[in-house]
């Protein structure tokens, strides 16, 4: 009889504090999700292995290959 209590207890908790996660976005509030401000994570950590790769990638050519250098030449 009382485990049948804690659970409902449990239950209501449960499902007050998922109720009271929602919110409501406005309109004018949407422009910002996509701001690089919003994306999770350590942009400066991402930024410097994109520079990088992107320095690795220019001197190798582009598919890796044995092609010219990052110099554009074949």
């Amino acid at each position: 009889m009382k485990l049948q209590a804690l659970k409902k207890t449990f239950l209501a908790l449960t499902g007050a504090i998922i109720l009271a996660s929602c919110a409501n976005v406005k309109e004018y509030q949407k422009s910002r999700i996509n701001d690089s401000e919003m994306i999770l994570g350590n942009r400066k950590v991402e930024k410097n292995e994109l520079n990088f790769q992107s320095y690795r990638e220019g001197a190798s050519g582009v598919n890796g290959g044995k092609t010219g250098g990052g110099c554009g030449c074949n």
